[in-house]
């Protein structure tokens, strides 16, 4: 009986890295355009999704599950708020509640199709299936970061 011989990869885990931030730089540039005819951007999205599924979420909170800083956080939310998709509300302390309005509910189902089309799009050229391992391992990795989705 033969066996198969497997072939272990060195990971250059520098170059990993690299390589994922190609791929967030791709996905912003690809999507920018269908995203730009509703006046958002990647950013302003990932927000609109993160409000959608944590209503009445504030801005820190945002800001540490996104990773981004508090004054780009900021200038996306004026955004959102200016373009009628969100409200700001009193919260606990300083902190204003974070909710969509109608006219952000009814955005949700066409921005998760661009985003999830890019994605199926990029799957397909490669064969790679959402479940496969280095799906899950960085869905880990981010959930270390970040804590729970």
């Amino acid at each position: 009986m033969f066996r198969k011989k497997v072939i272990r990869m060195s990971v250059d885990m520098g170059k990993l890295a690299q390589n994922i931030s190609i791929l967030h730089r791709q996905y912003y540039k690809d999507t920018k355009q269908d995203f730009n005819q509703y006046g958002l951007n990647p950013t302003a999205v990932c927000m609109l999704l993160m409000i959608q599924e944590y209503p009445g979420s504030n801005q820190q909170f945002l800001v540490d599950k996104l990773v981004i800083d508090k004054s780009h956080a900021t200038r996306e939310i004026n955004k959102l708020t200016t373009l009628g998709y969100i409200t700001r509300t009193s919260g606990v302390g300083h902190s204003s509640e974070l909710n969509l309005t109608a006219k952000g509910e009814q955005l949700i189902p066409t921005i998760q199709k661009i985003r999830s089309d890019w994605w199926t799009d990029q799957f397909a050229k490669t064969a790679t299936k959402p479940e496969d391992p280095l799906a899950l391992t960085i869905q880990t990795v981010v959930t270390e970061i970040v804590g729970p989705a």
